[in-house]
């Protein structure tokens, strides 16, 4: 009896192509990641729900539980407790520190890059398992302030790498609004955590509805006005300090966020001109979050929201004695990648990884097409021998039809039976050998490539 495959909803799988979009992106991110000196790690799947939910998590994220079928009942009582498989990186890096502290150098750098999984809704660009690229730096006892100028330059370097399209790292330092937030006497009415959690909503519901929800938290008119103020500053350059300092706002913490941020835009100005904006509206709204924060904007495509996020945690891991301050950045490789495949706005030059397709005169020569493959791959070159012995319109055609660039005849020459390779783009049709021939570079692997959108696309 045959059943109906039917999709499961927030699962994406994709298709060979758009699997070598992902695959040359994330070769670029862990190339870019190593060159600044980050070391790649794997964490488990599964953490304890317990400090999911003690550690940014909470009942919205939906975090999958994990438990064997055969013994659920022993499991869920079991030592670990309930499992969860893990809704970010970020929680399972700070538990995977404390585990192996005495066995790290500090400061220690890390990428990751992995699955994950959250219980929301699907939508497009959201899904509930998706792959994250993670990168951080945690110190012991404390962490430099220059690693927070560090994360958004690497950003900078992967995005200039892969042709994603213009783009905006924007940048704030938490201790700026909470600076404000106390100085107007907010900390005392509303509570700072609850500012700005509902100044992040500012782009999701309006100006409007952020001052009603303010006002019904228990700040004055007046005190949410300064609060909108502050978040509608935005400088690509140092101009933003002197505009907060003209809403006459006084506090020592707002003074070290400002000179914290200042130096992070400043050395965004000399490594990543353009590129990093001081935005005063971002606050990000886990609680963790305790210095400068970032996200990251297509430009023309902002209503996509951020699809790289992080910002500098003080206290996310500590054993009791020691405390690990780290500062990170995710990029949502899912979400981006996502987004402009199925906008159409990044393809791959083709659906396999093979750039030659070794022809065949018949069945019978097959042993000679399978030993002209292997001279090919011993040379670094992919490819792969026809299927059948069809005819040789039909073999070109299955190469046309996954973007193989080059068709390999065996013994093709008349006057001297040697081998011929044909560009089947060009027509070009040339004497080879597969002991000497070189592949052009540009053919290697597959390419990927950005489809400027229409005129009428956009946010």
């Amino acid at each position: 009896m045959s059943s109906k495959v039917l999709p499961l909803s927030g699962f994406p799988e994709l298709l060979p192509q758009e699997r070598i979009v992902e695959q040359r992106f994330l070769d670029v991110v862990r190339e870019v990641f190593e060159l600044h000196g980050f070391s790649s790690v794997e964490t488990r799947a599964v953490e304890p729900v317990e400090r999911l939910l003690g550690k940014g998590g909470d009942a919205d994220k939906e975090i999958y539980g994990v438990t064997r079928l055969a013994a659920r009942s022993q499991e869920r009582g079991g030592s670990d407790g309930e499992l969860g498989l893990h809704f970010d990186l970020t929680v399972p890096f700070a538990r995977y520190v404390l585990e192996n502290a005495g066995k790290l150098d500090f400061p220690f750098k890390r990428y990751q890059i992995q699955k994950v999984w959250r219980g929301e809704r699907p939508q497009e660009g959201r899904y509930r398992e998706f792959t994250q690229a993670d990168i951080d730096v945690v110190g012991a006892g404390e962490l430099p302030a220059h690693y927070e100028a560090e994360m958004p330059l690497v950003i900078a370097d992967v995005f200039e790498r892969f042709p994603v399209g213009d783009f905006v790292i924007q940048v704030n330092d938490r201790k700026i609004p909470e600076g404000v937030y106390r100085g107007v006497g907010l900390d005392e009415s509303v509570g700072v955590a609850t500012v700005l959690r509902i100044v992040d909503k500012l782009d999701k519901i309006g100006a409007d509805a952020v001052t009603e929800q303010l006002v019904a938290a228990g700040a004055s008119p007046e005190q949410a006005a300064v609060c909108l103020a502050l978040a509608r500053i935005r400088t690509a350059d140092l101009g933003f300090v002197e505009q907060v300092r003209a809403l006459g706002v006084q506090h020592p913490v707002l003074d070290e966020g400002l000179e914290a941020l200042a130096a992070v835009v400043r050395a965004g100005a000399e490594h990543a001109p353009g590129r990093i904006v001081a935005d005063l509206r971002i606050a990000r709204g886990l609680d963790y979050y305790t210095g400068t924060v970032y996200e990251t904007q297509l430009l023309g495509f902002e209503s996509w929201g951020s699809f790289c996020s992080g910002g500098r945690y003080d206290a996310l891991a500590s054993d009791g004695r020691t405390t690990y301050p780290g500062v990170g950045i995710s990029i949502g490789v899912s979400r981006l990648l996502g987004l402009l495949v199925g906008k159409g706005l990044l393809t791959a030059s083709r659906k396999t990884p093979a750039a030659v397709l070794v022809a065949l005169v018949d069945e019978a020569d097959r042993p000679r097409s399978t030993a002209v493959a292997a001279a090919l791959r011993a040379r670094g070159t992919a490819c792969e021998v026809a299927p059948s012995a069809a005819r040789f319109g039909k073999q070109i055609r299955y190469a046309e039809r996954r973007g193989i660039p080059y068709v390999w005849f065996p013994g093709a020459a008349r006057d001297t039976g040697g081998d011929e390779v044909k560009d089947i783009r060009t027509g070009e049709q040339v004497a080879a050998d597969a002991t000497t021939w070189e592949c052009p570079a540009a053919d290697r692997r597959p390419s990927v490539t950005r489809v400027e959108p229409a005129a009428s696309t956009g946010a």
